[in-house]
């Protein structure tokens, strides 16, 4: 019953990885393709640069939520060693400098500090 468990775990934190590969891929590529057709439409400019960092940060953050939230499932309910929870820690340190440069980067603010008017770069 045991490796059962194991396998059904192990398969779901595989699809968890997969999703957020899959949501930064196709954030990406959906940011990549917005920003093409813009430019397209007329000369770029900073607002149209901001809305595609915007949105490739976004779809990047998403990502990274879904890869940690796989990486501590795999951790506590599969390897259960303090050596895998100190990898799960400096992944999770990583992932989280990360997370809060790309909201600094997109909302022009720490992720604590209040919202204010005209802080978003969303064109």
């Amino acid at each position: 019953m045991d490796s059962i468990l194991t396998d059904a775990i192990h398969w779901i934190t595989r699809a968890i990885e997969i999703t957020g590969t899959a949501i930064i891929v196709i954030g990406a590529g959906y940011a990549l393709i917005r920003f093409l057709r813009q430019t397209t439409k007329g000369s770029i400019d900073e607002n149209m640069v901001g809305s595609f960092r915007s949105s490739l940060g976004e779809a990047i953050l998403l990502g990274l939520e879904f890869l940690v939230a796989a990486d501590i499932i795999n951790t506590i309910a599969i390897t259960p060693t303090l050596n895998s929870l100190a990898v799960l820690a400096g992944i999770v340190l990583i992932r989280t400098f990360l997370s809060f440069s790309l909201e600094v980067e997109i909302k022009g603010r720490w992720p604590w500090q209040r919202a204010t008017g005209g802080t978003r770069r969303d064109g």
